[in-house]
């Protein structure tokens, strides 16, 4: 192993005021979950993504596993989902007994495919096997074709759950994906554009759903002076404390967004030329984090495979990782059925995530994009 410093994937990046707003929990002795802090966050985080209600919980799995039993979903029901994705996204749909069904990614943008969704919706309106929802995942940063998902969704009444968890911070035609179905899901991880150390976030405009899902995320107490349940809940809310990391982290989001996509030139400008190197496109109808700077490599061209590009890099010392792993490939969902598959799989077997940590420094950069020219035959 190199002496080189560790160069990681996407690690936290703190802004500066995340300690005032956690001292102002301390002061206030809302140490345990909900306070102030929770109450501000949702509110600035609404503001800062255009939707009208939010509320803060424990991961983006949790708010995931929320939207999803709001719409009804329950034990053998068909929920259409992003091969493409962190398990998460597939992991939400068998907490509640339901199937999952895969479609596969379109090359304009590696999310979803939005025709092969239509077709696939028509197709099963014609012999009356509807899903119940749509967990339709935003990748790496970037917003999928919402607008056919939504209108064929709304025509033929499937609920559309936006699984926006590496996606803070893009746009779709000018709007922030994660606000045009029933619900939108965010993700505070350690290795999202901003970080809260964990916890999630449910967005909506329907307050009914909102208010529903801080009754479940409480353990579902009913409205008495002891601890009365009526209906099953879950500990899933938010802690003050982590709400207060995330409320500082939000005031640099802009910030984080123009950092991240600095990075993305900055490789492309000194890859681009590289034969066999592609990378992930940006397409017309929105903006791009670039949270993950994704690039493809042709063996053939190239000279090397984005598995030996991967080695070379960590023997410098240097994080990188392959894209997601498709569903369909996940032994735990050998069984559930996929439409289409070449384009994920293609891209799971060429795709590399490079380092893409907005704290990274120019030397860094220049670094890890000699390991890769060196790469080559």
């Amino acid at each position: 192993m190199a002496e080189n410093k560790r160069i990681f994937l996407s690690p936290p990046h703190m802004g500066g005021r995340e300690l005032d707003f956690v001292h102002q929990a301390f002061e206030s002795n809302y140490i345990a979950p909900v306070g102030p802090q929770i109450n501000m966050l949702e509110k600035e985080f609404s503001e800062e993504v255009g939707s009208k209600y939010s509320a803060a919980v424990s991961s983006g799995t949790a708010a995931l596993h929320l939207a999803l039993r709001y719409c009804g979903v329950g034990r053998g029901d068909e929920v259409i989902c992003s091969s493409l994705t962190f398990i998460a996204s597939a992991n939400a749909i068998l907490y509640l007994g339901a199937k999952p069904l895969f479609v596969d990614s379109g090359l304009t943008d590696w999310n979803m495919d939005a025709r092969m969704f239509v077709d696939t919706i028509k197709k099963r309106a014609e012999i009356n096997g509807l899903p119940k929802a749509v967990v339709l995942v935003h990748l790496y940063g970037q917003s999928a074709d919402i607008d056919p998902i939504k209108e064929c969704c709304d025509q033929f009444g499937i609920a559309l759950i936006e699984d926006a968890a590496e996606a803070l911070g893009a746009t779709y035609k000018g709007r922030a994906p994660g606000t045009y179905g029933m619900a939108g899901i965010f993700s505070f991880n350690g290795n999202k554009i901003i970080t809260a150390s964990n916890g999630g976030m449910v967005v909506s405009d329907d307050q009914q759903l909102i208010e529903k899902m801080k009754f479940w995320a409480t353990q579902a107490r009913d409205d008495a002076p002891h601890y009365e349940h009526s209906e099953m809940g879950y500990n899933y809310r938010m802690s003050n404390i982590v709400a207060a990391i995330g409320r500082g982290q939000l005031t640099v989001l802009g910030d984080r967004v123009n950092e991240k996509r600095a990075i993305f030139q900055y490789y492309k400008d000194e890859l681009g030329d590289c034969p066999g190197i592609s990378f992930m496109p940006e397409p017309e109808h929105g903006r791009s984090t670039r949270w993950l700077t994704c690039i493809t490599v042709d063996e053939k061209k190239f000279g090397a495979t984005r598995e030996a590009i991967r080695m070379a890099l960590e023997e410098e010392n240097i994080e990188s990782r392959p894209l997601w792993k498709p569903m369909h490939l996940q032994p735990l969902l050998k069984e559930y059925e996929m439409i289409g598959g070449a384009v994920s799989e293609q891209l799971f077997q060429t795709g590399l995530c490079l380092p893409s940590g907005t704290a990274m420094t120019d030397k860094d950069m220049d670094r890890i994009v000699s390991v890769i020219q060196n790469c080559r035959c």
